[in-house]
């Protein structure tokens, strides 16, 4: 479906002028997220890609794994109170 051009000039505004995110951009708008990104993307802006975030859990899998390794039977309620317990 296409858009119109006060649309697309609205969605550009909003992202090179007021620095609004996708999101917040697509909930005023009443449009679809995937919508804005592609507006943004035919007008050349690069795409936008989610930054990486590391897992809460990351520190602790080696302490889960040797627990795992000595105790195969351990629920995932114990584990949690163990590593809760460590931090």
């Amino acid at each position: 479906m296409a858009i119109s051009p006060e649309l697309t000039a609205q969605i550009l505004r909003y992202h090179h002028a007021e620095h609004w995110p996708v999101g917040t951009i697509s909930s005023q708008l009443g449009v679809h997220r995937e919508t804005v990104m592609r507006v943004l993307t035919q007008a050349g802006a690069a795409p936008i890609v989610p930054a990486q975030r590391t897992s809460g859990v990351s520190p602790y899998l080696p302490f889960i794994e040797e627990t795992l390794k000595q105790f195969p039977n351990l629920t995932a309620s114990r584990l949690h109170t163990m590593v809760a317990e460590r931090g």
